[in-house]
């Protein structure tokens, strides 16, 4: 293991070496993992896990014990990189079209990169895999990256058909080409973080390390499963925290210790990196976790998982280390959230926030000096539900000490919502809402009033789309992940799907690739918009259909391809769409 040096004297007898140049322009590395719960750690209680590096780390930061996010991935990234509710950004989902950022928005990257950072984003991006809405596209000038959601996922299309090894020697996408790699996913991704920080070690730089562990398959080198093989779980907890699993959730739970532990490790690098270049005074470091755990496990004996409204499923670890500041060894106890790191980093990195439109975050640079005035009356939104927010089902507002709570129907009354103090009752177990209908019925109005404009967002009513035949990306590969039509659109085949795109005129080759081959005797049928494509598959049974030379119009549609044979409608897991009469 690695493990940071003692810089927190040597941090703070440096800070006046450093030129106010430098403090302007701090370097900034921000670390996300992947359902990656709060109890997943050494430093939160979790007597099982071993993470020193972090627990370390957390010991050296500025911890935010009340730092919340959205149930689930794709939403709480694209709050983090725009420092906006998701909705607004166009995303409203994890997958079903809807994680795709509307490439209008600005992200953190983009901010830096105007004030002369150099910015590399490694791992998980899960807000568009196509131009424009690339991190190439958003402002990165480095990356690499998994696609979709996840990897070994149907929206990843050159890892799912690995299976139980998709972790293992993947195909990456590197500055938006296929390249393959040699190792576990997690030491690449770290690899890629430290090799670019060497690289722009005389600043500035972004880096954005974006782990996909411990997200599922559950997929981990040997000799950290090893280390928790015998472990049970369930074991050396008292009281609420104790958390009843399953014989699945225990060896559910090793596994995601041993991918912890790993991650750990990869941080460990990260850091150590940073002390040998002696730039880890100047550094701000960032760490922290994108939801709740996807499976039952210790959780701090808090209520719900990922895809919650509850504490569970959004209250994550947050600590923030800036030594030539002083930004250093506290525990600040006031609510914050994604949607604040955007405000905080422009303050303290003195760049501009992005203008003509609403910001929902705040910076929180005053909290980390001690400045314990400032209002914690903000509301805070959450919701979940697959595809769009549902009124008034797992949603949620808290403002202050109270949590309205709605798992409800669209005209419920306000009896049928939950409240709680989570001054009193930080478990969420005690319902008041009968107790205190006046202060439950003030948030539902001002629930209602903010969903009223969310909902209204312009990338919601005109979903981003992808464009497809530029001299930036081509060919272009269409997934499963960014495929919109029936909820729930994943693996199915008889299934209906489309994608929405912006074609360029022109002459394109297109090949559909399916999930499991398709039989002879039907039609491979393409509609973009009034303007329908088909071919006839005779020969024998394919996974693989191409159709060449196909000329498509300058369009924005609905590009819907299946394979018609008889009643049946397969919709392909893959598209890749190609223009040929082009000398870009």
């Amino acid at each position: 293991m690695f493990f940071t040096r003692g810089f927190i004297a040597a941090g703070l007898s440096g800070c006046a070496m450093l030129p106010a140049q430098q403090l302007n322009k701090p370097n900034v590395v921000l670390i996300i993992t992947d359902d990656q719960g709060y109890g997943d750690l050494g430093f939160t209680g979790n007597p099982h896990v071993k993470t020193p590096v972090l627990d370390k780390f957390a010991r050296e930061s500025i911890k935010f014990n009340n730092f919340y996010v959205s149930p689930v991935s794709a939403p709480t990234r694209s709050s983090i990189m725009t420092g906006r509710y998701s909705l607004r950004t166009g995303v409203r989902d994890t997958y079903n079209g809807g994680a795709i950022m509307a490439s209008s928005e600005v992200t953190i990257a983009e901010v830096l990169k105007e004030a002369g950072y150099t910015t590399g984003q490694y791992g998980k991006w899960h807000l568009g895999d196509n131009y424009p809405c690339r991190p190439i596209d958003q402002g990165f000038d480095e990356s690499l990256m998994h696609l979709g959601g996840g990897m070994g996922q149907p929206g990843d299309i050159t890892t799912y058909f690995r299976g139980d090894s998709s972790y293992f020697d993947p195909v990456l996408w590197h500055n938006g080409k296929p390249e393959k790699y040699s190792g576990y996913c997690s030491d690449i991704f770290a690899a890629g973080a430290i090799e670019f920080i060497a690289k722009n070690k005389n600043g500035p730089f972004f880096c954005y390390l974006a782990f996909n562990a411990p997200h599922t398959p559950l997929q981990v080198p040997v000799k950290y499963y090893q280390i928790y093989k015998d472990i049970d779980p369930s074991e050396g907890f008292e009281g609420a925290g104790k958390p009843a699993m399953s014989d699945k959730d225990k060896e559910d739970a090793r596994k995601v210790y041993a991918m912890v532990s790993n991650i750990d490790y990869n941080i460990g690098r990260v850091l150590k990196k940073l002390d040998d270049l002696n730039i880890s005074d100047n550094t701000i470091v960032i760490f922290m976790t994108d939801n709740g755990p996807q499976q039952t496990r210790y959780i701090a004996g808090m209520r719900g998982l990922k895809g919650s409204v509850y504490r569970g499923g959004v209250r994550v670890p947050f600590f923030i280390r800036y030594p030539a500041q002083q930004l250093i060894n506290k525990n600040i106890e006031a609510a914050a959230a994604h949607i604040d790191i955007l405000p905080t980093l422009s303050q303290i990195c003195n760049v501009d926030l992005p203008g003509n439109r609403k910001i929902d975050g705040k910076s929180l640079l005053s909290l980390m000096k001690g400045d314990d005035t400032v209002s914690e009356e903000r509301a805070l939104f959450f919701y979940w539900t697959r595809h769009t927010p549902e009124l008034y089902n797992n949603i949620a507002l808290h403002k202050g000490r109270y949590k309205l709570v709605g798992h409800t129907d669209y005209d419920a009354d306000i009896d049928d919502f939950e409240l709680f103090d989570i001054q009193k009752d930080q478990y969420e177990r005690k319902n008041i809402v009968k107790e205190y209908p006046e202060i439950a019925s003030e948030l539902k109005s001002e629930l209602d009033q903010l969903l009223k404009e969310l909902l209204s967002s312009e990338n919601l009513l005109n979903p981003p789309c992808i464009e497809v035949g530029s001299k930036y990306e081509n060919p272009v590969y269409l997934n499963r992940n960014d495929a919109d039509g029936q909820w729930g659109i994943w693996e199915q085949e008889e299934i209906f799907g489309l994608w929405r795109i912006k074609i360029i005129k022109g002459k394109y080759n297109l090949r559909f690739k399916f999930i499991k081959p398709v039989p002879p005797g039907g039609k491979m049928m393409v509609e973009t918009g009034a303007f329908i494509s088909q071919a006839r598959v005779e020969d024998q049974e394919t996974d693989l259909i191409e159709m060449k030379d196909v000329s498509l119009p300058s369009i924005r549609c609905d590009f819907v391809p299946f394979y018609l044979s008889g009643s049946m409608r397969i919709f392909p897991l893959w598209v890749e769409m190609e223009r040929k009469d082009t000398d870009e």
